[in-house]
């Protein structure tokens, strides 16, 4: 089988797992949006001290909460900030106060539970931080195109962009098939403009391997697609050392971490597979068939 032949059997691999999270949204089984998109009850306390964020998290499913975000602000790291699912009624609210200042309170008698305030507050990533981070996505992969195509050619930007774009879809749609698992919150953002630059990082060495290849004597006449294969095969050992200790690492927190955690080291897990993915397998095919169809098209033009 042609390596050209495998790299199209893996962009249809990557079709079928986008078009499945696709059908899924269509039928109403798409992202999970957590607290940080959809909104809710945001809940503030001035705890008067250092706090543990395990024992907030821990009155909270005494409470009954199951689905909640815990976050500390301040100059000390003093005050606490609960953001909670939409509740149906005050009465609601002022019984989930009550049991969480029971229980806190208890461990955290400088707890200030007068100046305490509790309002709804509508999805703060849903507009601001979604818009950001598509601008941000798209101004990077326009800025890695000039500098790649400046650095190695046209093709190389046009590939690498490609691929980019590939593994920011694919984690999108594990969020959709995953959505059993875990929540997009705003730590998703985050995870995905990690990866970004985690994938374009282990194109551009195999990019950099490709151009030192064309070069050499003996690949002289070789087609585009083997140079490709060779520079990936020359690859693979550094592939493998820094993909997986970044795995292990991550996966340690994902493991041992607390929910918060995971909603970053999840998405993380799958882009970097993504990235090493689209990189070894698509990438370099990608450009060496923008070379070709490039290379056919050049001697039409010098006859216009």
């Amino acid at each position: 089988m042609k390596i050209q032949n495998r790299s199209r059997i893996c962009l249809c691999v990557s079709a079928a797992i986008m078009v499945i999270a696709f059908v899924m949204s269509l039928l109403g089984y798409g992202i999970n949006y957590g607290i940080d998109f959809a909104g809710g009850l945001n809940i503030q306390y001035n705890m008067g001290a250092a706090f543990e964020q395990a024992d907030v998290e821990a009155a909270l499913k005494n409470q009954g909460i199951e689905e909640y975000t815990v976050s500390t602000s301040g100059e000390d790291g003093q005050i606490v900030q609960i953001r909670v699912p939409a509740l149906e009624s005050d009465d609601e609210i002022q019984t989930l106060q009550n049991g969480l200042e029971a229980e806190l309170s208890v461990k955290y008698p400088t707890m200030d539970t007068a100046t305490a305030t509790a309002s709804y507050v509508g999805p703060i990533a849903g507009k601001v931080l979604v818009r950001n981070a598509i601008w941000s996505v798209v101004l990077a992969s326009l800025l890695m195109l000039v500098y790649i195509a400046f650095r190695f050619d046209l093709s190389s930007g046009l590939a690498a962009v490609i691929g980019l774009v590939h593994d920011v879809l694919i984690m999108l749609a594990f969020m959709v098939l995953l959505r059993g698992v875990i929540q997009m919150n705003s730590s998703f953002i985050a995870a995905m403009l990690t990866i970004v630059g985690y994938s374009i990082n282990n194109t551009i060495v195999i990019f950099d391997r490709i151009r030192e290849n064309k070069k050499k004597p003996a690949h002289a006449g070789k087609a585009r697609d083997e140079i490709v294969n060779i520079s990936v095969r020359e690859c693979l050992g550094r592939t493998i050392n820094t993909t997986l200790t970044t795995l292990v690492t991550i996966v340690a927190l994902y493991v041992l971490g607390v929910d918060s955690i995971r909603e970053f080291s999840l998405p993380i897990i799958v882009g970097i597979l993504s990235g090493v993915y689209s990189a070894n397998m698509i990438n370099g095919y990608v450009w060496a068939m923008l070379e070709n169809v490039l290379s056919k098209k050049a001697p039409k033009a010098k006859k216009a």
